[in-house]
């Protein structure tokens, strides 16, 4: 198998992101506030580069809620669109509601914008005009009587003309028949000077008027006009053709009212060749009236989803380069440069990508060195390759991208040896345990290549990783277990390609089929039994993926589906299967409960909480009182409620379900009664989950032996638990709160060899360390972890830790980036407040 060079990632990704952030936070403390959306754009474009999805939308949306200009308003608008493309079903339900959903309607800004006074203080009237009250505008064989005065108002020019040195300003009668204007135009442009006001007239002729308060200088005249051409923008093709003209004539709200028009459709706009024309062609002039100071941030949208689409397209490399135009400051150069070399490296376009990775790298973004390494090893110097990297390394401490990058240069044991320390610094990184899993198959040692597959596998679910252990059991010859990864992947990315891209998933799948035995609708309900009871996610997954093939209710089956791809952190997967089990639901009642997942799922409690008593009111079931309960369980904090929580669980219990249900819903009701200390009856909950196969109740009953001082009894549960999951991570890290020290840094240590992403471990053994009076090394226990993992629990504790040995510059920084990660926190803001205050 030959394996692919990891990718050079077209992110902004500082060698120190803590810094970053810190710095971010710190400017956001002082500045104006017309720089902060700016500012949590960079945010945003940091946290994207860390691949923390959900922190880089928060990004977004407060970029948004702090939009200064109208522009920005719409820009930021148009990407949390974009960026929640999947959710637009929320918005009709939260209207069912009685709600609106601001994401999803264009912005009405028009008639927010408030109306300046533009009249001119000449229309006072100790003013002496000389000529007649009342002048006639000549247009070809039309005579137009205005007030002069009123006229002259409208603006400087017009003042001059009518009441200055000039000829007209004694004549009854001017000639205006050679400034494009209609005499239907000029009637109301007299009609406006006397009222302020534009009578209903046609776009054609609202047009004459814009271009002749445009040439006269009439502001007012001119913004009454684009606020009412904005109103005639219904479509794509009127908002493409008021563009020309608003870009034309400085017509800046006409303009940002086209621009919302046309980014409220993306992506599909950018395959208009004229709206591409439009963002393309703009020069700085028309890019201020566009979008004003938002330029940068327009770019970086239409940039992000051309990529997406295409990364190697013209239209990609233009809106790019426009992209670096606009960068105003260091770090927006750094992405932009970084960007567009990434994009010319695709294309290869060689000499331009090294000047622009070149740019990048000098402007500060170390990252920028990958790409000039790249080029340097495909010119097959791959000694200068080695150099760059090490001389990198050499002034900083280095990072697991930097032994990965090394890694691509060198062979044999020495290959191995940098891609093991890239694993050992950063164990989220995809290429190492592919390219191990990859080199062992080359050995024949296919059951090795499968443990390590198997190793990331464990805790991030990566497509290209489940294809490569679908290769392995291939070569095994265990059909069944490919086809089981072949479905999957297909759950996750229904038009996914494998081989590099050369075969579809859905015909290997059909191919695998032929050699395995093929299960009844009864044996899929017995195997999903089984995985579910095994905590076996990914094989649940597959199961119910056959499943859905068949005869059978989808609305359910899809609603299982979601519930797992959530457990797998796949959370976008998770909504697709919500909506696909709304579509498929078999009833009126059934559906409400799916649309109460969504709108729960999507931070709309009350809403969803609203959808189960509609399901409710039409039939008791199962999964109504199950949302109710599960919704209201998580919404209050009022003790009182719990006896509610159990009553609808109660409820639940008593209608029709399945044991893979009924066993979560026995799991739930034992730990409302664990909370209200009613021990014997939780108890009783967890054995009867247990009986009907909800292997994760043994948590919940090691829970009580606990609180009942059965250290013993709990730590013994929870080994039944090790004994039966599949994924079994988070029980060691449960069992090690129940056994001595030792034990417990051994059940640590190895819930970090299966899951390095969670973080307890590193807080425990830091913890433990700082005990010690080890301070240097707990500290180093939690960079560690923060390296590749931006947690809030761990940078308050390197905080508190780097506050007590007085080094308050870092214990100051550590606490600005936590508050880029949740800036609510009341520890961490009360550890700021008290850390800064010592500051000198």
């Amino acid at each position: 198998m030959k394996m692919p060079e990891s990718e050079v990632l077209p992110h902004f990704k500082p060698v120190d992101y803590v810094d970053i952030l810190a710095q971010i936070h710190e400017e956001l403390e002082s500045c104006p506030p017309d720089e902060k959306s700016c500012l949590y754009l960079l945010q945003f474009q940091v946290f994207r580069g860390l691949g923390e999805a959900k922190l880089s939308r928060r990004s977004l949306q407060s970029a948004w809620e702090k939009a200064s200009t109208i522009h920005e308003k719409v820009t930021f608008g148009a990407w949390l669109k974009y960026e929640k493309k999947g959710e637009e079903p929320i918005s009709d339900l939260l209207s069912s509601c009685g709600k609106c959903s601001q994401e999803f309607k264009l912005l009405d800004f028009v008639s927010q914008i408030s109306t300046e006074s533009y009249e001119m203080s000449y229309d006072d009237e100790s003013d002496v005009f000389w000529g007649s009250p009342v002048v006639h505008l000549r247009i070809t064989d039309d005579m137009i009587a205005c007030d002069r005065r009123k006229l002259a108002a409208l603006s400087t020019p017009l003042y001059a003309m009518l009441n200055g040195g000039f000829r007209e300003s004694h004549l009854e009668v001017i000639d205006m028949s050679q400034n494009g204007i209609s005499p239907i135009g000029m009637r109301a442009i007299g009609k406006f000077s006397l009222s302020g006001r534009l009578p209903y007239l046609s776009a054609d002729v609202i047009l004459e008027m814009l271009d002749f308060a445009n040439k006269f200088c009439c502001n007012g005249l001119k913004d009454a006009c684009e606020r009412k051409l904005a109103s005639f923008i219904c479509s794509r093709q009127d908002a493409i053709d008021f563009m020309e003209c608003a870009l034309e004539l400085g017509c800046s709200i006409l303009a940002a009212a086209c621009l919302q028009v046309l980014l409220n459709e993306l992506p599909e706009c950018l395959n208009d060749e004229q709206v591409v024309r439009i963002f393309c062609s703009a020069s700085k002039q028309r890019r201020s009236t566009m979008v004003g100071n938002a330029s940068f941030s327009l770019y970086c949208l239409l940039s992000e989803v051309s990529m997406s689409t295409d990364a190697t397209s013209d239209v990609t490399v233009a809106f790019l380069e426009k992209l670096v135009e606009s960068a105003s400051d260091s770090r927006q150069k750094q992405l932009a440069l970084h960007q567009l070399a990434c994009t010319r490296l695709l294309r290869k376009d060689y000499t331009e990508a090294e000047r622009l990775f070149n740019a990048a790298f000098t402007a500060g973004h170390l990252y920028s060195v990958v790409g000039l390494a790249r080029l340097s090893s495909t010119r097959g110097n791959t000694h200068f390759s080695l150099k760059l990297l090490d001389s990198v390394m050499s002034s900083r401490r280095p990072l697991g991208w930097m032994y990965q990058e090394r890694a691509l240069y060198l062979e044999g044991d020495n290959k191995l040896e940098n891609l093991n320390k890239a694993t050992e610094l950063d164990p989220t990184l995809t290429y190492p345990y592919m390219f191990r899993a990859a080199s062992l198959m080359k050995r024949q040692s296919v059951e090795a290549a499968l443990m390590e597959v198997n190793r990331i596998l464990g805790f991030k679910l990566v497509l290209e990783c489940l294809e490569l252990r679908f290769c392995c059991y291939l070569a095994l010859e265990d059909y069944r277990a490919a086809l089981c990864d072949v479905q999957a992947i297909l759950t996750l990315a229904p038009d996914y390609r494998m081989i590099g891209g050369r075969v579809a998933a859905k015909q290997l799948r059909m191919l695998v089929m032929e050699n395995v035995e093929q299960w009844t609708t009864a044996d899929c309900w017995m195997q999903l039994y089984d995985r579910w009871s095994s905590v076996d996610d990914i094989g649940s997954l597959s199961v119910i993926y056959q499943m859905l093939e068949s005869d059978a209710a989808k609305g359910v089956l899809y609603f299982r589906q979601s519930l797992l791809l959530l457990r797998l952190n796949c959370p976008e997967a998770a909504m697709r299967s919500l909506q696909l089990a709304r579509v498929h639901a078999a009833s009126q009642h059934e559906q409400l409960v799916y649309e109460g997942w969504i709108l729960y799922d999507t931070g709309h409690c009350e809403e969803g909480l609203q959808k189960a008593e509609s399901s409710i009111a039409i039939q008791r079931s199962f999964e109504a009182f199950f949302l109710k309960a599960y919704a209201l369980a998580d919404s209050s904090l009022d003790p009182s409620t719990s006896a509610t929580v159990v009553s609808l669980l109660e409820d639940a219990l008593r209608c029709p379900s399945d044991r893979l249900r009924k066993g979560q819903a026995l799991n739930n009701l034992g730990s409302v009664y664990v909370d209200c200390g009613k021990l014997d009856l939780a108890a009783e909950c967890y054995i009867n989950a247990l009986k009907i196969g909800h292997t994760r109740a043994h948590q919940g009953l090691a829970r009580v032996h606990y609180l009942r001082n059965n250290r013993t009894g709990a730590y013994e549960e929870m080994t039944k638990l090790i004994e039966k999951a599949r994924s079994n991570a988070s029980a060691y890290e449960k069992r090690s709160e129940y056994c001595d020290r030792e034990l417990t840094k051994a059940d640590l240590q190895m819930v970090t060899k299966l899951d390095p992403l969670r973080v307890y471990p590193y807080r425990y053994r830091a913890a433990v360390l700082m005990d010690n009076h080890k301070e240097k090394e707990a500290i180093a226990e939690l960079t560690r972890a923060i390296a590749f993992k931006a947690d809030l629990n761990l940078l308050h504790l390197r905080a508190a830790f780097h506050e007590h040995v007085g080094d308050i510059s870092s214990a100051l920084r550590d606490c600005r980036a936590a508050l880029s990660v949740d800036p609510n926190h009341q520890e961490m803001l009360e550890l700021h407040h008290r850390v800064n205050s010592q500051e000198p």
